[in-house]
This record gives C-alpha cells, structure tokens and sequence, in this order.
C-alpha cells in the first residue's frame, strides 16, 4: 500500500516539475527520492510519471492517482489539525477556498472577527474563478470549508449562508439613472448597449450572459475585466453599463446603482467533505452571522431597509 510520504513525492514532483527540484523541496537526496518514487511505481503496477529531458508528465495512472494523493494528503494534514484542536491547541491553519467575487464582497467581516476570536489560527485562502473549479479543488482535499454557489452532485455536508442580489451599476448621468423609475431598470432596455462584461473564465461571465439571455438579448462587449469591483468602476466612468454583487459596492461609490427588473440573485453555501470539526463548524456560524449580502450602505443608496444581513432560511 503506498504510503503518506510516497504520496507526497508524486505531489511534490509533479509541482516542481523535476525530480531534482522535488528533492531540493523534500530536503531528502535524488537518489533517495527517486528510490522511493520507484517504489511506488511497483506497488501501483505501472509508472505514474514520464521522465522527459527537461520536464516531468503524467501518464494515464498518474493523473488518474494525483488528485486522491492530493486528498490523502490534505486529509492527514486536517486530521493531525483536529487532534490538536481537540487536545485543546487551538493552533494552525483553517483553509476557505471560495470565488473571487465572493472573496471581495462576502469574507472581509467575517474574517476580521475570526481573526479576534481565533488569533492563533491562521487562515489559507484559496480563490477561484468559477464554481465548478472551487467544487473540483474541494472534492480534492484543497480546503476546509469551501464558499459558494450551491454546488451539483455534492455528497458532504452543505449550509445555506444567504442571497446574494446583483446590481446594475453606470454613469450617473445615464439617461436609464436619471429617468423617473431611476431604482430599477429592465435589462432589455439595455439591449442596444455595449457593457462592460468579464472575461470569459470568470463565472461573473456567465451571471450577466444568462441575465441578458432572460432579457431576450445577448450583450454586446465594450471591455473585459475579471474582477467586479474593476467592472463597477469601468461603469461608473462611463464605458457601459455592467452586473455585479451588491457587496462589491464600496462605500461612498461614485456611479449609480439600479435593480434590475426582475431581479438577479445569486445562492450562497457552505460545503465541507466531511462534518466540520469545532474550529471549523465555529467559522461556519461567524459567516452566516456576519455575512453582508447587501450592505447597510447600498441599501440606503437604494431606499431600501436598513439591515445589513439577509435572514436565515
């Protein structure tokens, strides 16, 4: 049976690149190393990798052993966590993979206060582009906790954290800001407009396609940029208008919000593989208490309530 330190050498190999490199990382010797790495080979039956002159690949096997290598070895390294923390060391690391828009908007509250409650516990955060990637990198042993829509076909334990409602933001002296309905707007009034859109790797992409797709339109592209609060500033001087969270709007913000009629909304979850552990069921209830899904700011912007956090389900 392999074991946990053979599975970090394939790990470590494959990262560096080299078996030199991986050696130089490990702090053992090449040789010692690529004994172990053969080892390996013969107890799985085949070789995992394809030692190229300057590079290493992976065969079929080798891919097909990576990512459960990397979830065995995320998995000792929580368990080891766990102990501890049951021992009553409240030390280490808590690692939160999410999305990037969800990063910006949703984590800053609830991480400050984590960080007063927990000094001694740091966190690792790991950002992606689109949920399918965050679900992927989750299934593989890449974080504790992972925020974000609701992920498809996920067997682990699941909480609803809140709804988040997307914004049109554009110049305040857009015609559509200034009309007589000047707190929404229908998207298919925008049909004519060149937007400031995402790249097509960000999942925001797809939130403002099927938006406009539900509008009956597809929106024509003024530019591209990857991250919501750029967006919303490329808006706010006047490129076109653009779709972004609600709690990426910084206070006292420059450019005009509008709802879009009928609304855009976007679920978010918490998802673990396995039932979290004290310190992260701990961080699971500072994030749905705390969650700013349509800050206090934005709402009086809008005319709306004033209360910060969306009520729970």
């Amino acid at each position: 049976m392999a074991t946990l330190r053979q599975l970090e050498y394939l790990v470590t190999i494959v990262d560096e690149g080299s078996f030199t490199r991986a050696a130089e990382q490990l702090r053992i010797t090449q040789p010692g190393l690529s004994h172990q790495f053969q080892a390996l080979e013969r107890e799985v039956g085949g070789p995992l990798l394809e030692r190229l002159p300057r590079a290493v690949r992976l065969t079929p096997a080798g891919r097909a052993m990576l990512p459960h290598a990397r979830a065995a070895l995320a998995d000792a390294e929580r368990a080891t966590t766990a102990a501890r923390r049951a021992a009553g060391v409240a030390t280490g690391e808590l690692h939160l993979a999410t999305l990037y828009s969800i990063s910006f908007g949703v984590l800053p509250t609830a991480l400050g206060i984590w960080r007063g409650r927990y000094p001694g516990v740091r966190v690792r955060l790991f950002e992606h582009r689109r949920a399918d990637d965050l679900t992927a990198a989750m299934a593989a042993g890449q974080a504790d906790i992972a925020l974000g829509p609701p992920p498809t076909d996920w067997d682990g334990p699941t909480r609803y954290i809140g709804t988040e409602e997307f914004l049109v933001v554009t110049h305040t002296n857009d015609p559509i800001a200034t009309s007589a309905q000047a707190s929404r707007v229908r998207l298919s009034d925008l049909a004519d407009r060149e937007w400031v859109h995402f790249t097509p790797d960000s999942g925001l992409a797809d939130i403002l396609d099927q938006a406009c797709a539900g509008a009956g339109f597809h929106p024509k592209t003024a530019v591209r940029t990857e991250q919501a609060p750029a967006a919303a500033n490329y808006a706010s001087a006047g490129l076109g208008p653009t779709l972004v969270p609600a709690n990426t709007i910084p206070p006292h913000f420059a450019g005009a919000l509008l709802r879009p009629d009928p609304p855009v909304h976007r679920q978010l979850t918490a998802y673990t593989r396995t039932g979290p552990d004290p310190i992260a069921a701990a961080f699971l209830e500072i994030l749905t208490d705390q969650a700013l899904l349509m800050p206090a700011h934005v709402r009086r912007r809008l005319h709306l309530p004033d209360r910060a956090t969306q009520p729970r389900r």
